[in-house]
């Protein structure tokens, strides 16, 4: 088996701040304590320290053989313009400190008009960031509602990327049927990928922006073992939609052809390489990217390292293994400069 060489690059690291997550910090009784925000009963995320030692993402990133992670924030994903503000100002802090180690993403409101637009111009063109990371549900609207297209449109022209991100609270679905046993952090998420694809797909988004380079995160939610179910769904004149203008409505090409050109990364399932290898049978390798969700849920260094050293040494095709470990994540940054 070739030895793999070639950058490593982790698209799903997250960071917060410190000063943004103080107040549960402060409900913390010790370092490796660890406190859980609810939003209407539900748990949504997970409060501690490692969240904002970069220092120790810094270690990790030694310690597994992962050269460069690119950091988004659930604070700016979750927050107002102004605390998204305040983590753009955070992730620039972090890229200087931590130079051609660390890419730190844009966030804002897209549904804060003018002054959401305004931001991302100055964390992409004055800051320096790379992507833009969003949720996949934004003010209870699905990502092909109309009022999200000019964000999408500013999106394409600044020529950088979006990260999709499974929404913390609010999903598209409700909360009804994941009041117990944690079940949206389970697999609300997940089924909340699959609407955020498919909704990009046959909203047409995809169509009016054929620039945009977009990543979905987790592996769209599993959706690749869905899509033998996704495709045969689009005959709706079988399925008795055809003149119903909102089920009725088709993507202009094959559904397939869009996995071509969407990204997806490899956190969400802990490291889990079975998942993996489901993804592949229907999204083309070189569309995957790695991502390890550190430090939620893979958390140990030693867990990253393991996660990393499966995918060197799968057996794929060294460009296969590359492509995923760090060249398409070249592609999809647009090179690195």
């Amino acid at each position: 088996m070739a030895i793999f060489s070639g950058p490593v690059i982790d698209f799903h690291i997250h960071y917060s701040p410190r000063a943004l997550i103080e107040d549960k910090l402060r409900l913390l009784k010790s370092p490796d304590d660890r406190v859980t925000r609810y939003v209407d009963g539900v748990p949504a995320s997970t409060i501690h320290h490692l969240l904002h030692q970069l220092d120790r993402h810094l270690t990790m990133m030694d310690e597994s053989g992962v050269d460069l992670v690119v950091l988004s924030s659930a604070e700016g994903m979750r927050g107002s313009l102004a605390t998204c503000q305040a983590v753009n100002e955070a992730m620039a802090e972090a890229m200087r400190r931590y130079p051609g180690r660390v890419i730190g993403m844009a966030h804002t409101n897209p549904l804060d008009g003018e002054g959401g637009l305004k931001e991302l111009d100055r964390a992409i063109g004055e800051l320096g960031l790379r992507g833009v990371a969003i949720p996949s549900t934004l003010g209870g609207r699905g990502l092909d509602a109309p009022e999200l297209w000019p964000f999408y449109a500013k999106v394409q022209a600044l020529d950088t990327f979006l990260f999709v991100h499974p929404a913390l609270s609010e999903p598209t679905l409700g909360y009804q049927g994941f009041d117990a046993y944690d079940l949206y952090r389970t697999v609300g998420r997940e089924f909340d990928l699959v609407l955020a694809t498919i909704r990009l797909i046959a909203g047409g988004v995809l169509d009016a922006f054929p620039n945009l380079r977009i990543l979905i995160a987790h592996l769209g939610g599993g959706l690749s073992a869905l899509m033998g179910r996704i495709k045969n769904y689009q005959d709706k004149a079988f399925w008795g939609v055809a003149e119903d203008p909102r089920h009725g409505k088709v993507a202009a090409r094959p559904f397939e052809e869009y996995l071509s050109r969407l990204y997806f990364d490899t956190a969400g399932h802990f490291g889990d390489m079975t998942a993996v290898e489901a993804a592949r049978l229907n999204i083309p390798s070189t569309q995957l990217v790695l991502g390890t969700d550190y430090p939620q849920e893979i958390r140990e260094e030693r867990e990253v390292g393991e996660f990393v050293h499966q995918l060197k040494t799968a057996a794929w095709s060294p460009a296969e293994r590359q492509g995923i470990l760090g060249g398409n994540g070249l592609a999809l940054l647009g090179g690195l400069s």
